[in-house]
């Protein structure tokens, strides 16, 4: 991107009221292809902010990927430092730590096998046919956490 704004791509109307509904269907015990309901706290308010999330788990190691950039949970993840993952009554509570760009692209790429018939239109043209270097390219428009589970 040419502009100094971090990159974010906003939801349309249908996709924020898909979201909603694959958020509530996370809460009540269904997950669809492995989604789940993220619960971070706002920067500001302290409340709980929720979203479906795909959580990707990738050579031993789970991650949340942010197909649309940097997002409000992003912000809120950075400010906290972890949050919750939900489906149904299970909950998972985690700590979350960003990948430095330099080592997104395997996540990426498995990210994008997994999850890129819903997530391709976020990725101005990346996917998983592309090159290294396309991936690379974009990674810093993606922002990449390591999440651990609390026991």
């Amino acid at each position: 991107m040419s502009s100094s704004a971090p990159y974010y791509l906003k939801g349309s109307a249908f996709t924020v009221r898909m979201n909603s509904v694959i958020g509530w269907l996370a809460r009540h015990g269904l997950s669809l292809a492995g989604s789940a309901e993220l619960s971070v706290p706002g920067r500001k308010s302290g409340r709980m902010q929720r979203i479906p999330v795909n959580p990707h788990t990738f050579d031993g190691g789970q991650y949340l990927v942010s197909a649309r950039g940097h997002s409000q949970w992003v912000r809120n993840m950075r400010a906290a430092g972890g949050g919750e993952l939900r489906v149904g009554r299970k909950v998972r509570a985690f700590t979350a730590v960003e990948l430095p760009d330099s080592e997104k692209l395997p996540v990426l790429r498995t990210y994008l096998e997994k999850w890129g018939w819903q997530v391709n239109q976020y990725f101005g043209g990346v996917s998983t046919e592309s090159s290294d270097e396309e991936i690379a390219a974009c990674a810093a428009d993606h922002p990449v956490f390591r999440i651990t589970v609390r026991n």
